[in-house]
């Protein structure tokens, strides 16, 4: 004798309710930190929540704003933040400047395969390349990556007499445009884009990519703490293979995703966050440097050349050891990593 429908109903939920009581307290809570606040780039990261990636692979994820990659390695290092989004310079320094902390975090995933910094001047300045830099006023935050990195930009193009400003984040492209400095460094796609918001024409803005100008630093990684690697090394393989699959959707079509930075920040410019989105992915993320060596890896050569050009310019207490702060151990598989556009022609 078969069952009413209402009646089958209720026992499959009963008969569900075990397994999904089981599947809820399997989710492992992640929480993790951007490096900055919800532009444009963030979209890399929110798509994996929106689509239920990390969802699927049993993590509970929740993402927050950073204010800084020093901040967001220091918050993963006291276990605040689980993983977060840094640039691999500050992750070096707070190494080399930590001999002694027990929690140093570690880089798992390349995702920014070239440093964003850039030194930006106007146009009527008369600086076009680096050399005209030289005795020249320049500004930035103090703990900003092109500043703390200048002295690599300089040694590799013969710059001297530079004088810094420091200022609040606000301020720099507004002191840059009131003619208070003659130049800035900061991460091109944001920077440029802040000029602009600020009345100059793009045609008037120079930009000096440190990339183009001999500095082939790496920029921005995912780091995860000692103790979710050696307490839950399952979880964060998993995020990274979560990240993966969202990161790619939003790099075949970047300018829909900006929808999930909106729904995390609604005063956003959508039309300016869409450009932010695709300058970071053609400029540090699918750059040709990351098109030679592969999406999320790190080349050992240039890793141990970089480690010693941060400990000469950012003058750390100790030498950086590459192998200490960069491990490959939880990549996905070189084809799921297969996920950059096809190049522009």
């Amino acid at each position: 004798m078969s069952l009413p429908r209402i009646a089958r109903r209720h026992l499959l939920a009963l008969l569900a309710a075990p397994f999904l009581a089981h599947t809820a307290a399997a989710q492992t809570p992640v929480k993790f930190q951007l490096d900055w606040r919800f532009e444009g780039p963030a979209a890399l990261f929110l798509a994996s929540t929106v689509k239920g990636y990390y969802k699927a692979a049993g993590l509970d994820v929740t993402i927050d704003a950073g204010n800084g990659s020093g901040g967001t390695v220091t918050r993963v290092a006291s276990g605040t933040y689980d993983m977060g989004f840094a640039d691999m310079a500050a992750l070096m320094e707070f190494h080399a400047n930590n001999p002694d902390a027990p929690n140093k975090p570690v880089a798992v995933m390349m995702v920014y395969n070239n440093t964003p910094a850039a030194v930006l001047a106007l146009k009527k300045s008369g600086i076009t390349k680096p050399a005209d830099l030289n005795g020249k006023k320049l500004g930035a935050p103090g703990f900003d990556a092109g500043r703390k990195a200048f002295p690599i930009f300089a040694k590799a193009n013969g710059i001297s007499g530079v004088q810094w400003t420091s200022m609040d984040p606000p301020l720099r492209e507004t002191m840059l445009v009131r003619g208070d400095i003659d130049a800035i460094t900061g991460f091109s796609f944001t920077s440029l884009l802040n000029l602009e918001a600020r009345g100059v024409k793009t045609e008037d803005i120079v930009v000096l990519p440190y990339p183009a100008h001999g500095v082939k630093l790496y920029g921005n990684v995912i780091i995860a703490s000692p103790k979710m690697i050696k307490e839950n090394p399952a979880a964060v393989k998993a995020f990274l293979a979560s990240f993966t699959k969202g990161a790619k959707e939003v790099m075949a079509n970047p300018d829909p995703t900006i929808e999930y930075v909106k729904a995390r920040d609604g005063i956003i410019n959508v039309e300016l966050e869409k450009r932010r989105l695709r300058m970071a992915i053609d400029a540090v993320v699918a750059s040709p440097d990351a098109r030679a060596e592969g999406f999320g890896v790190a080349v050992p050569g240039r890793m141990a050349l970089m480690a010693s050009q941060v400990s000469d310019a950012f003058g750390t207490k100790t030498r950086i050891d590459p192998a200490a702060v960069w491990t490959d151990a939880f990549l996905p598989s070189k084809a799921e990593l297969n996920i950059l556009p096809a190049a522009k022609k």
